[in-house]
């Protein structure tokens, strides 16, 4: 229960004003890290507090399969960049996924999540208007399940079961994890994620520290890991859009080369910045996603890192301004976070 309480008493980053009253305020933390070292450089709220790192650990998961030899099967970039993928259902997204599955020899029927539509409002209004049905590869968290099936086909692991703690593949995964964020002696507690894999909770200047040596993975400790991580990342920006969507916001911070970035659920957001050499990792307390990319705006005035174009089309997607259904500005989004050197 104390823990809980210290989450909710996380410092205010952004409010929502509506005429001139202030109408939220979300809450939350971020931290910012070293890639060389894994110093705490920059905080806003209690930087080591843990969270669940939910699909900002898609990429590392990748990472784990492609160490143990699962680039066997031929995958392209856009077979990694699925891995990596929280996808939203588009016809690209589909007919990619559906490309590993005749790459690997994985029956669709053991993916051990539940059919469904496509998560992308657009791409389930034109799959419902052409007839589609629900099936498991429009789960969003698809490709990361396949990729790990396919690696345990690979390994001679059972496929049955691929999705339990005590799996190879997930026993691996965690220890790639560790090494990856130096977890070292941090509390890492295994949860259950929405797609029914373990997911852990680690402190978050952990999280910022695996997206700095995503961008930087020359300062992985382990080469063969860096060596891999890196084509994970490279994959990410050669295909943004597989990753996530159309006016995503990592799919477009991904089309800056200076940024690796990935979202999770319920409020946690990560990026890795190259020329800084800096990852940042972001925890908004209520689990909003509406809060992310003005967070993550202010955070890039603050830190620099990308190009005008990035910041122009950061802007124009994601507008200070909000508007009412009679497209009036009804009000404003706006960052109320100083960052504190650690």
């Amino acid at each position: 229960m104390n823990e809980q309480l210290t989450i909710l008493a996380d410092v205010p980053l952004l409010a929502m004003t509506r005429g001139e009253r202030t109408e939220n305020v979300h809450r939350g933390r971020i931290s910012i890290v070293s890639a060389e070292d894994g110093r705490l450089l920059y905080a806003a709220g209690d930087a080591n507090a843990p969270a669940y790192v939910r699909s900002t650990a898609k990429p590392i998961q990748a990472v784990a399969s492609l160490l143990e030899g699962a680039a066997a099967y031929g995958y392209e970039e856009r077979h990694l960049a699925m891995m990596a993928a929280s996808h939203r259902g588009s016809a690209e997204q589909i007919a990619t996924l559906e490309e590993m599955l005749k790459l690997t020899g994985i029956d669709e029927d053991a993916l051990a999540i539940q059919p469904t539509l496509p998560v992308g409002r657009g791409a389930r209004d034109a799959y419902v208007a052409a007839g589609g049905k629900p099936r498991k590869l429009l789960h969003t968290c698809a490709g990361k399940h396949l990729g790990v099936l396919a690696w345990s086909k690979l390994k001679s692991w059972p496929l049955e079961g691929y999705i339990h703690p005590d799996h190879p593949a997930q026993q691996q995964i965690l220890r790639v994890l560790r090494g990856w964020t130096e977890a070292g002696d941090s509390p890492v507690t295994i949860g259950r994620d929405g797609c029914g894999f373990p997911v852990a909770s680690m402190p978050l200047d952990r999280l910022a520290l695996a997206y700095g040596r995503l961008a930087s993975p020359g300062f992985a400790a382990d080469g063969a890991t860096g060596a891999e991580a890196a084509k994970v990342a490279k994959a990410m920006h050669a295909y943004p859009e597989l990753v996530e969507g159309r006016y995503r916001l990592a799919s477009e911070l991904l089309r800056d080369p200076n940024v690796v970035a990935k979202s999770g659920a319920h409020g946690v957001f990560a990026f890795g910045l190259r020329k800084e050499k800096i990852g940042v990792a972001i925890a908004v307390s209520d689990g909003t996603e509406v809060a992310w990319p003005h967070i993550v705006k202010s955070l890039l005035e603050q830190l620099g890192g990308v190009s005008e174009e990035t910041r122009a089309k950061l802007e124009k997607t994601f507008p200070a301004e909000f508007l009412n259904d009679a497209k009036e500005i009804a009000g404003d989004w706006k960052a109320v976070f100083e960052l504190e050197n650690r």
